[in-house]
Formats: structure tokens, sequence, C-alpha cells
């Protein structure tokens, strides 16, 4: 699939034909009547046919030269008489007109003489008659599929009787309609097209040309400049524009319009399709002519390099515009333009890169013109097209720049390009780019230079906290516009894109990259640290060092970029640590942080986001003059003791602190953000000093998971509705608060393995949400439920709860009743490995119980009742299990059931 750009478009022959019709027919049927007259009428017209006279045909089979003309004949018009299907010959004839059309865009006209076109579609009648006696020595299968295919296409019906047409005027029709067909001159494609038939048949199929004929369809093809949008609508267009009553190839629209107006382009489409050289007044004035003069017309439109949505609703605005079987074609870089065409749904097909082979082929063709491709140059031409990624515009500059070049001249032109890109190249692809809103161009540099292969999700939160303004709906455009890729949740980009982008910024200062507003190249950023040629352009820094580089500096360079906005350090040394840090940072991202304190004239008040993890960082004095900060993370920070009272930062909303192996207390400041959304502290195993009260309103998750030191949970002090899910598993905790009702919005409470914790507080029953309660491994001492008397349990209950584990929990006859009385609503209940002897009877009374595993339950005797939905049920190595509740067990009627 060669480029061919929006201007290559011309009037040269895409194909070469010896015949333009080749007349298919039965020749007993119709040779010497109409078949014969029809002939004439042709070759009077000037229009050169070839006609069979079967002095190609060896016994059944047609002869390679027929072949050859049905290949080399431009239009096939098919003749069904009734005796048509009787010749075998024929059948296979129809099978070769067909591949042709499909695979080479040839017209097929079928003219149903003096029989039912029904018949022929689904072979009824005297085609019916024929497949039969032919399926006694051959498959037809095929043909009754090409015959169906055949009989779906517009084509002639003439029925012979006394109202019947005169049969030369119906003659006459069918020369006009073939004349009309070759007067339209193919659209020139490229000098070597390489995989394009296979991208135009994908196209062919979303238009659904003969199946939807009674409809109008609207077809866009979107992809990144210099991909073959162009090149694949010429090719559509040369493949089916013969089965249109009127066709017109309107390119170059996004510059016509520029220059000349919408009105040109309404005038260009009237000249075209009609015939009419009209002068409209306005756009306005020429959407209701449009539509008066094709409404009743089949026509295909095909509109090249549309970049705006007022030019589609000016020449295409809807496909009441157009009559039945019309087809409109759009080749845009901006798929969201096609979706946002209001009044019209149009599918759209994303244009691939060329594959390795299809690279390889056209790279060799433009470079060596067809001669043998010297196996010196393998590396060489590999080296090419891993460079142009699968892009047919770069592959064809490439190719044409270093035809007849010897292998030094290669070596280095490579080099240029991976340096520098090639200025067609670029300037093909900053068009896209130009289009852009300066927003939306900021976005496209920010992920060119720093952000391509990441998470979209990290994107999106970098961007949102790094520039202050909510980047999705930049994100959106940029895909829409093929700048920018989703694959799989990733920020993907073609690499000549990227590299577009980042000549952009190289371009701001070609010889100082200090003064280019984003730093991303590690030896540009050794040279600007090392020899303090930073300034106040840059907004953005990532650092990012092959493992033996170090930077040595004095701490104090930052002090020049007054305006740098995000800073993100990743796997770099310095001499020393950082003695100043712009106060304009929004983004303070540095892994492996390497000094104990941040610098004292540290006070950015935008500054929305510290990310230190396995830092060397102490934290002795408060956190102040951090009133922006919303996200804090601390992860892995073994010198953390203490976090101080970090009440200075208000508008924190997720805070981390995991696997800080040595953080001994938190401050009972966190208790009171009232704007903290997600707290983690796990892995804390030395942490003993937590908040003794909490007010969290905004907290949505909290986790102490593994802090093995940690033995009281805070009292909750008022309602927190938003608080889903608490992850205490492996802590020291001893007992939860009866204020844990106040955890109103509660879904899930983790207390796996906590072998301190003594009992659950009455009130945990009365949490309206909670539906997850896992005690798994809580082999310390028995789970114990604190209520006050049976007489009152009916009054307390209300638990939503659907999951219960306690697994190996000591869980003990006494209590097994009091948890079905306050659990009434479960679904799946796990209580492997506990010391009960009976499963009460009170189980049956759970309707909603379908999953019960009683696994390794050794002591467990009784089994006196089970759950009237009760689906599956595991008791394996149950030892103690009586011969009477076996035997109840193997007369359930369950899904399954285990019990070996």
């Amino acid at each position: 699939m060669a480029h061919v750009s929006p201007s290559t478009s011309s009037s040269s022959f895409f194909y070469s034909y010896t015949y333009d019709v080749f007349l298919s027919f039965r020749g007993k049927d119709t040779r010497k009547g109409f078949t014969g007259s029809l002939y004439n009428a042709l070759r009077q017209r000037g229009i050169h046919t070839f006609i069979d006279d079967e002095g190609l045909r060896v016994g059944e089979e047609i002869a390679p030269s027929l072949l050859n003309v049905i290949d080399d004949s431009r239009i096939a018009i098919v003749v069904f008489s009734k005796d048509y299907a009787s010749s075998s010959f024929c059948l296979k004839e129809l099978v070769k007109i067909l591949e042709c059309a499909d695979s080479k865009g040839r017209l097929v006209l079928p003219v149903f003489y003096d029989v039912d076109p029904s018949d022929v579609r689904y072979q009824n009648g005297s085609y019916g008659v024929a497949l039969a006696k032919h399926e006694k020595r051959h498959n037809v299968e095929e043909w009754r599929k090409v015959l169906s295919k055949a009989a779906n296409l517009s084509g002639w019906h003439f029925k012979q009787g006394p109202d019947s047409e005169y049969e030369y005027v119906f003659i006459n029709k069918i020369v006009e309609e073939v004349s009309n067909n070759l007067k339209r001159v193919p659209l020139h494609i490229a000098d070597y097209p390489v995989g394009l038939q296979p991208r135009v048949q994908e196209v062919t199929k979303l238009l659904r040309i003969g199946v939807d004929d009674d409809k109008v369809k609207m077809v866009g093809i979107h992809g990144i400049g210099g991909i073959g949008k162009t090149t694949i609508a010429c090719a559509l267009y040369n493949s089916i524009a013969d089965r249109f009553e009127a066709s017109c190839f309107l390119s170059n629209v996004r510059e016509k319009a520029s220059k000349n107006g919408l009105v040109s382009l309404q005038e260009s489409l009237l000249l075209e399709l009609v015939g009419e050289d009209v002068k409209l007044g306005g756009v306005n004035h020429g959407i209701p002519i449009i539509k008066r003069r094709l409404n009743q017309k089949k026509v295909l439109l095909v509109l090249d390099d549309v970049d705006n949505l007022q030019q589609l609703r000016a020449i295409a605005g809807g496909t009441d515009w157009f009559g039945s079987g019309s087809r409109v074609v759009i080749t845009t870089r901006d798929k969201h333009l096609l979706r946002s065409h209001i009044d019209v749904k149009v599918k759209s097909y994303g244009i691939k890169e060329l594959n390795k082979v299809e690279a390889l082929e056209l790279l060799s063709w433009n470079a060596f013109k067809g001669n043998k491709v010297d196996p010196s140059y393998a590396d060489l031409l590999n080296r090419a097209i891993r460079y142009a990624n699968g892009l047919p515009l770069a592959l064809t500059i490439i190719g044409s720049n270093l035809l007849g070049k010897s292998l030094d001249e290669w070596e280095s032109a490579l080099q240029n390009y991976e340096q520098r890109p090639n200025r067609s190249i670029q300037e093909m692809l900053t068009v896209s780019y130009e289009g852009l809103e300066d927003i939306q161009k900021e976005i496209f540099l920010d992920i060119a230079c720093f952000f391509v292969g990441e998470k979209l999700e990290y994107v999106n939160n970098m961007l949102m906290h790094g520039r202050s303004f909510n980047p999705e709906y930049g994100i959106g455009v940029l895909i829409q516009k093929s700048l920018l890729m989703d694959k799989y949740g990733h920020a993907a980009m073609h690499d000549l894109v990227t590299e577009m982008g980042r000549e952009i910024v190289r371009k701001e200062s070609e010889v100082e990259p200090g003064n280019r507003s984003r730093l991303w190249f590690y030896e540009d950023i050794i040279h600007v640290l090392e020899e303090d040629m930073g300034s106040e352009k840059t907004e953005i820094m990532i650092i990012d060092l092959p493992e033996d580089e170090e930077v040595y500096w004095t701490g104090e360079e930052f002090k020049k970029m007054k305006n740098l906005k995000i800073l993100k350090v990743t796997n770099a040394k310095f001499s020393t640590g950082p003695k100043h840090l712009p106060n304009t940072l929004r983004v303070l991202d540095w892994e492996g942080y390497p000094s104990p304190c941040l610098p004292p004239d540290f006070r950015p008040r935008k500054l929305s986001m510290m990310n230190l993890p396995n830092s060397s960082l102490k934290l002795d004095n408060p956190l102040k003059n951090f009133r922006s900060l919303s996200h804090m993370n601390f992860e892995g920070c073994e010198t953390l003791v203490q976090l101080p009272d970090i009440s200075g930062v208000p508008n924190l909303t997720e805070l981390c602190l995991d696997d800080c192996k040595n953080l001994v207390e938190v401050h009972d400041s966190i208790g009171f953000l009232h704007k903290l959304r997600k707290l983690s502290v796990k892995g804390c195993t030395s942490l003993s000093t937590f908040p003794h009260s909490i007010n969290l309103t905004s907290l949505e998750t909290l986790s102490l998971w593994g802090c093995s030191s940690l033995r009281n949970f805070p009292e909750i002090l008022g309602k927190m509705e938003f608080l889903e899910g608490v992850d205490l598993g492996s802590s020291a905790i001893e007992a939860l608060p009866h204020s844990i009702q106040n955890l109103v919005g509660l879904r899930w409470l983790d207390l796996i393995s906590c072998n301190w914790l003594s009992q659950l507080p009455s009130s945990i029953f009365l949490l309206p949400k909670l539906e997850s309660l896992e005690a798994e491994y809580c082999k310390g001492c028995q789970i114990l439920i604190n209520y006050e008397g049976q007489e009152n349990m009916g009054s307390i209950v209300s638990s939503k709860v659907k999951d219960l584990h306690f697994r190996s929990c000591n869980v003990s006859d006494e209590f097994l009743p009091i948890y079905f009385t306050c659990f009434p609503n479960i679904e799946m209940l796990h209580l492997g490995a506990n010391n009960f002897t009976t499963l009460p009877s009170c189980i049956k009374d759970c309707r909603f119980l379908t999953s019960v595993c009683l696994d390794n339950c050794k002591q467990l005797q009784h089994i006196t009742a089970l759950p009237p939905n009760i689906k599956t049920l595991s008791a394996r190595n149950c030892i103690s299990l009586t011969s009477h509740s076996t035997s109840m067990l193997l007369s359930q009627v369950l899904l399954s059931l285990r019990i070996a």
C-alpha cells in the first residue's frame, strides 16, 4: 500500500484492459438472437467487445486463454437465459467473472433474458433442474453461490410478451449504461502498491454494496498522515465506481476548503455528479440544491482529507441527500469527526501500518527499482524498516532518497534520520499537530516526550496534578486524530509521531537544551545540571539515567528553573542531595530521594503530588506550607520513624506509608483530614502508635495489613459514609470498638490472621452495607460475639453480609446459632478447621445460603439440617461425621458434594 499524497490524483490509468466488455451467455439460447444483436450494438458504439465463438472451449474446461480474456476485460455482461445453468462451462465462466469482480473490482452487469431473476437467485425452475443434474458429476455449491450473488447485482430484466418493450430499445439502454461506465477514468494509485488489496476489501465489506442497496451508507477511513488513506480511497473508487449511476472523488477537501471555501466544494460536487456548472450564492444555498439533484440518484462520493465537521455538513450532510444504494467514503485523520456527524451513523476503518514483509517489499522497490537486492544491504534495510515502523510515506521517501546509494551513504543517511526526522515526513505528520488547540498541543508534547508506553490512567493523573487542568478530553482528541493510541490502557504512538513531537521541542532551542520546555534525554539533563544551564523555560524534567551515570553537581542547580512544574527522578545517582527545589513544582516524584529532609526554603504553594518512595527521609518537623498537596507517598522509607503533624496539609486525599519498617508513630492529626480518601499503612511492622480516634468523613479505603505491633484500633467519632473496605489482616489488633457501627458505608472487613482479636462487637451487625466478613486463621483465641442476651438478638440484626469466612477460628457449638441468627442473609459460608460438633438446625433459616465449606472440621458429628437452596457443600476430612449425617448428605440433590 504505497502512499499517495492527496495531490497526486491524476487521469492516468491504473488498469490496462484488452477488452471493454466480455459477454457471457448460453450459445444455443441467444447467440443468433438477443446476444448477437447486443454484440453488434456494442461494436457500432465503438465498444471493444469479446464474444466467444466456442473455439476456446476444450470439453467442459475453460482454456487459459479465455480466462485471460475475462481478466483483461473491464466489464462483464452475463446474459442469463433459461438454459444458461445447463452448461457447466457457463457456470465455471461465471465463477471466474465474479472472482475478478471481487479481487480486481471488475464491473458485472447481469441481464435476465426471459427468465425471472428470482429463479437465478434461488435456483428455481430450469435453474433448479439444471443444478440437480449437475450434482451427479460436480460439486455445485460454489455454482449456487455465484448464481445467487450475480442475481443480487443491479442489472436488466427483459420478459418477452405482448406488453414488453421492443428488444432494440432494451439493448440500447444496456449500451448506453456501458458507454457511461467506460467514460470514467480510473484514478492513479501508486507506482508500486503494496498491501493494498486486503485493505480495500475490508472497506468494501463495510460498504455492503449489493447487500444493503436500499440504504445509503457512509464509511470513514482514518489514520495518521502518510498511512495510505488516500491511496486506499483511490483504489476503492476505481474498483466500485462502475456500480453507480454517477461518481465523484473530491480530493484535498481540507486544503480546498481553506483556500476556496465550502461553496467551491459544493459546486465541484454538482459538476461531477450532475454535470451542472452552477454558481452558488452560499453554503446554505447549495445544500437544498444538492439534496434536490441527488436524492433520487445512486452515487458514489469520496471525500478525501476532511478535517472539519462543517465540510461534511456542507457536502454530505445526511443519508437523505442521496438516492438508495449510494455510498459516501470519507478519509480523515480525525476519527472523532466521523462520530460527530450527528445525523449519520458512519462506520469507520482504521488503517494499520504495513507489516514487515510488506514494508520490506515497498522499501526495496523504491530503493532498488525491482533490481535484485544485494544481501549486504539486509541489515540496513531492516534498520530502515524499524525506523519507518510500517508507515508507507516514510518507506517511500527513504527508499527514493537512497536509490543507487552505497552502503556508507545508507549508513550515514539512517544515522541522520534517527537523529532528526526527514523534513517531508515531518511536514506530513505536523499537519495534525497544527490543527490542535493550545492545551491539546501541550498534552501531545508531554506524552510524546515522557509518557509513551505508560498507563493512560497514570498519564492522566500526572498531567492533572502537574498541569492544573483535566487532560482527559485532550487525550481523547489526540486518540481521535490518530496522534495517540490506546493500546490495552497504555499510551502508544507511532514512532515517527513521537519523534515529530520531540523534534518540535528540540527546535525551541537547537543549541542549548536548558532553554527547552521539556527535558527527557539523559545527556541533555546531565549537561544542564552539571553545567548549571537551567532556565525558567523548562516546565517538565524527567530524569532516568543509565546505571553507570552519576550527576556531579552542587545541589543548587534547580534555582534557575523558576517555572519547573513536574520533576520526576528514577534510577539516578547524585553526588549530593538537592539544596534547593523550585517553589513552582506541582509534582515532585523522586524515588530514592537522597536527603533526610526537604530544602528549608521549599514552600511550594501549588505542589499537588509528592511521591518520595524508598527515600532517606526522616520528617522530624511538622509538614507546613503544603496546603495544595493532595497525594503523598512515602512507601518503603525505612528511615522514617514517625509521621509528624500533618494538619498543615488539609487537602490531602491519598497517603501511602506502606513498608515503612521502622515507622513507630503516626500523629493524631491524620485522623482529622476530612478530604483524605485513601490511607494505606501496610507492612509497617514497628507501628505501635496510631491515632486514638478518627473522623475521616471522606475516607474510602483503610489498610493496616501486616502492622504486627499495632494492638489498638481507633474509635470512630462520626459517621463515615464512604469507607467501603478495611483491611486489618495479619495485624495485632485486639478488639474492635463498639463505634465501628459508624462505618455506615463499609462493604468488606478483612480480619484474616488477626491472632490477638478476641471478640467482635455486637454493633458489627448494625453495619447496613457490610457484605463480606473474613476472619480466617484467627487462631490465638476464639472469636466471640459480644451481645446482650439471646432475647435481644432479633432487635439488633440487620446484617446484609453475604460472604462469611471463619475458617480456623476455634468456633464452638455455643456460638454457631448466634452466627446463623446474626447473619441470616449469607450466601457463602466457610467454617472449615473449627471445633464444633453439630451443625445446628437453625441453618435452614438461611434461605439465601448456597455454598457451605466444612472441610477439616474433625470433631463435627451431626448435620441436622441444610439450607433450602444449598447447591454446593464440602465436608472433606470430617472424620467424626456419623453415618446418619453422611446418608442424609448423600440423599440431597446438590450440584456439588464433596465428603471424601
